[in-house]
């Protein structure tokens, strides 16, 4: 291995998210509710050299896969992320994300007038626009920070 290569170890099982725009893992830890706290393995490579992004962050989760619902939240903060599933240190299925044109269920709206924060039994649903979400009831718009507006 030559000095500037780069060294990351493999993971048994589990999922890797990669090509994630760097400075962003930690938002895909937040949307994946890890925060060093449920146990889980995890390695996070920030800024590193990437031919295609320039720069990018890497996300190892070992003994995880991702559900539609996480997979649908980190196109939005991540849309040149590729996930690969590992299999006993190999990989089995590589895919890149794809923006669905409508998040429901897992983003809760900061408008506290919007219908889906009352006691009413209606789930959020936001219209996935180029940089941002706008609810489809309020029409609020995020723009940033969007890990804090997971529906927990």
């Amino acid at each position: 291995m030559s000095d500037h290569e780069l060294r990351v170890s493999k993971i048994r099982n589990g999922t890797v998210i990669d090509h994630v725009t760097g400075g962003q893992a930690l938002n895909v830890l937040a949307i994946l509710g890890i925060d060093g706290s449920s146990g889980e393995e995890v390695s996070v490579g920030m800024n590193v050299p990437s031919d295609r992004l320039g720069r990018k962050d890497i996300v190892k989760v070992e003994g995880r896969e991702l559900s539609q619902d996480e997979v649908d939240v980190l196109s939005l903060i991540a849309p040149d992320a590729t996930i690969n599933i590992v299999s006993d240190y190999e990989v089995v299925d590589k895919r890149r994300l794809d923006r669905p044109e409508f998040v429901e269920g897992v983003l809760s709206c900061p408008n506290r007038n919007c219908i889906t924060t009352d006691d009413e039994p209606v789930d959020s649903k936001f219209e996935v626009l180029n940089d941002e979400v706008r609810c489809v009831y309020c029409e609020t718009i995020i723009r940033d920070r969007l890990p804090d507006h997971i529906d927990t």
